[in-house]
């Protein structure tokens, strides 16, 4: 049965099964509330929120756009000066080679614009037969992705074998990748995709050294692109503007941005391509065969352009480098030795707890136990805004919460947090050994 709040709201919510809290206001990292509580947002969201709420300068920046031109159509030739000037800012310095932009809405838009751009490029060039996606298990590329052929995720602390290397485990995931290309047809693959540092479905997991090395030199052999999803742990995540930047590549052929890019002011994701992309439409039909009636939307571009230029100004990736430090020391010093805290990871400010019902044998928790979700609506009662396991969807049961702080953080922000994410564990961890015991004496 649904909640009442839900049965009398007309919103159509994505949980029915308890009250929405309304949100009145923010400042900094909190949110708060009608009835007066205040919140600390430890996720910006679903990791969007990077400057916090409330920043009066990047508000004045979306009421002085809307004070000379609110729409564009990117459809007609014209454009306006604050998506030109947020392409320039993003692709000066052609970091890996890309050279242009697409700015759409949401990560879903973009995700469906660069794989119709990998298309239309194989197309430009004469070689439509090019029409697989090869990606990974248990990754997640929008709403509005189509089918694709699936290879394993790189995830040491799940799948490697038993004194196997690092070494070994990727050359055992280059021979996988080999034998995908091999069995599609190596002139039929269009691209291979995958995000540096997973998201919500595994909880920031982080590639075994030269895993994307390896990628990037099984694309090059074949002459597929390399697509990187950067929707969510790009633009200073993880400590550097482009989280591909720590894997020891020379970058992607095209690539997603999203969620941090506009910190939450406006919905606003882009794409981001590669020279060797564009001079093939150059050369080609000259035209971007794919379009949407809010692309490039003049508001968005300027709100991402005053949220973008912050992050420099104030070196801001500093911080998350320097804060990134002490979170990672307090989660392994105060959450891993907890009873089913299995493994901790991350880099910068994007960090992943992984719950499992015996961290020694790594069983995990049953879907019906729902251990994560407690953890996140304990973590609310007590003023946390956590993110959790969104839903499964691979052989993989990853019980997860994320920790991904505004990049003002400060050390006694997320010390509290911690704190806070500490108790939650503890109160969720004490109910499930007890209903484990409970269990246990009534089979005797």
């Amino acid at each position: 049965m649904a909640h009442p709040f839900v049965t009398e709201s007309n919103i159509l919510h994505r949980d029915m099964r308890c009250e929405h809290l309304k949100v009145v206001s923010g400042e900094g990292i909190r949110y708060h509330l009608g009835s007066g509580k205040s919140i600390s947002d430890a996720t910006c969201g679903p990791s969007v929120s990077i400057l916090g709420h409330g920043n009066q300068e990047v508000t004045d920046a979306i009421i002085a756009q809307l004070g000379t031109i609110q729409y564009v159509y990117s459809g007609a030739p014209l454009t306006s000066e604050p998506s030109e000037a947020l392409a320039k800012f993003l692709l000066e310095d052609r970091p890996g080679g890309l050279s242009k932009g697409i700015f759409v809405n949401s990560g879903s838009e973009a995700t469906d614009a660069a794989l119709k751009l990998v298309t239309q490029y194989w197309h430009e060039i004469g070689e439509p037969n090019r029409k697989f996606i090869i990606s990974r298990k248990q990754s997640y590329h929008g709403n509005s992705i189509g089918s694709l052929s699936f290879v394993d995720p790189c995830y040491s602390f799940r799948a490697k074998k038993n004194g196997e290397s690092d070494a070994a485990y990727v050359e055992r995931l280059r021979q996988q990748l080999e034998d995908t290309f091999q069995r599609l047809g190596p002139n039929n693959v269009a691209a291979f995709m995958a995000e540096p540092q997973s998201g919500t479905t595994l909880g920031c997991v982080t590639a075994t050294p030269g895993y994307f090395k390896m990628v990037r030199d099984i694309c090059d052999k074949y002459g597929a692109l390399l697509v990187l999803d950067e929707i969510i742990c790009g633009m200073g995540k993880t400590g550097t503007m482009h989280a591909w930047e720590q894997e020891g590549i020379r970058g992607p052929d095209v690539q997603t941005i999203g969620k941090v890019l506009g910190a939450g002011f406006v919905p606003l994701s882009g794409v981001l391509v590669h020279e060797r992309v564009f001079q093939a439409l150059v050369g080609g039909s000259k035209a971007l065969l794919h379009g949407h009636t809010f692309q490039a939307h003049p508001l968005a571009c300027a709100a991402a352009l005053a949220v973008q230029k912050i992050v420099r100004r104030d070196n801001l990736l500093e911080n998350v480098c320097e804060q990134g430090l002490i979170l990672e020391k307090q989660l392994r010093e105060r959450i891993a030795p907890l009873p089913y805290v299995a493994d901790i990871r991350g880099r910068g400010l994007f960090w992943g707890v992984e719950l499992m019902r015996d961290p020694q044998s790594k069983e995990p928790f049953d879907r019906s136990d729902n251990f994560c979700g407690k953890v996140v609506d304990v973590a609310m009662d007590l003023g946390l805004n956590l993110l959790g396991s969104l839903g499964h969807s691979g052989e993989l049961q990853v019980d997860h919460v994320i920790v991904a702080p505004p990049y003002i953080v400060e050390e006694a922000d997320v010390v509290e947090i911690v704190g806070l994410l500490h108790e939650a564990i503890s109160r969720v961890g004490a109910e499930y050994s007890r209903a484990q015991r409970e269990r246990r004496k009534s089979l005797l």
